[in-house]
């Protein structure tokens, strides 16, 4: 648009554009902070790559022995059918029992472990005295393989033998009750992966400064108030990063079940129904699918997380000239 002369003779400048009502325009980026974000991808690509070329094929494998009828029984009937083996799998009851139950035993696992893990890390940060001793007590079982942990619940709940089952009434066996082997099954993933959430929340807690809480505390705020109106709102990205993780980790649950019940009295998870179909039935195609939609579930979990709670990473929200 050129510039139009006004009533007097006097060249009047086009008027701007304005910016659409309800979206803040995007500040250009300065020179700077395009260098350092050609830094960032520079120094992610070699990981990038690797982690490509690492897990592209089999994916892509899996992918096409999902859309084939597989049956290492019968190599002879290998044939193409598509997504019959989706149609399969989200008809069965089967799969709909395993998910249930990996969904519950995700919540209420992730949930429990966020409140254990926040006032372990609580205790690692603020001990008064021994704080060495009391973080490598509480980090203990997080450093024990998870089978070997596994094992010693299964014998702790074995009639006759484990401590823990001579607790009950005689001839009580939890692990062979689908509610109370599910319960067992959540109490020992509590019990292994609690520490590593406290670490993931002591690091969040030792980023708020003593400063702004002792200001709060001059200011009237009680205990309770400086936790949830000071600390929680500063260790927001810390959360939403444990969470993330541990929902992720929690989401693929095997070897707990595994070594547990095995999937029995209706305890599988979605990846030991997966593990059936794959190395007890050898079926291919229908093992293959399971996986992709276990995947296609994580990546779901994931881009929620991300979409839905971006807001609390760092930087989120900030122009930066």
């Amino acid at each position: 648009m050129t510039a139009q002369p006004d009533a007097t003779g006097a060249t009047q400048a086009p008027p701007r554009p304005q910016p659409r009502a309800g979206r803040r325009a995007k500040a250009p980026l300065s020179e700077g902070a395009r260098a350092e974000r050609r830094l960032g991808w520079l120094l992610c690509a070699p990981a990038v790559v690797i982690m490509v070329a690492v897990t592209a094929y089999p994916l892509v494998y899996a992918l096409w022995l999902s859309l084939q009828r597989y049956d290492l029984r019968f190599p002879a009937a290998r044939e193409f059918i598509g997504l019959a083996n989706y149609a399969t799998v989200l008809n069965s009851s089967l799969w709909w029992t395993a998910l249930g139950v990996t969904v519950f035993i995700t919540v209420v696992s992730v949930v429990v472990e966020l409140a254990i893990g926040m006032g372990m890390a609580l205790i690692m940060r603020y001990a008064l005295v021994g704080r060495g001793l009391v973080r490598t007590a509480i980090l203990i079982p997080y450093g024990i393989v998870t089978v070997v942990a596994a094992y010693s619940w299964q014998y702790a709940w074995t009639p006759g033998t484990g401590y823990l089952a001579n607790l009950l009434p005689s001839g009580s066996a939890p692990l062979t009750e689908q509610w109370p082997a599910i319960f067992i099954i959540i109490l020992a993933e509590v019990w292994k992966t609690t520490p590593f959430m406290a670490l993931l929340l002591l690091s969040g807690l030792t980023l708020i400064p003593d400063n702004l809480l002792r200001a709060a505390k001059v200011d009237g705020a009680s205990k309770w108030q400086r936790f949830t109106q000071v600390m929680l709102p500063l260790m927001k990205p810390t959360i939403l990063v444990a969470l993330l993780f541990r929902t992720l980790d929690a989401f693929r649950i095997f070897d707990n079940i595994f070594i547990l019940t095995a999937g029995a009295n209706n305890t599988r998870s979605v990846s030991i129904l997966g593990y059936d179909n794959l190395f007890t039935a050898l079926n291919l195609g229908i093992g293959s699918t399971i996986s992709v939609l276990v995947f296609v579930a994580v990546a779901i979990i994931a881009f929620v997380f991300v979409k839905g709670f971006g807001t609390a990473a760092p930087g989120q929200g900030v122009d930066r000239r």
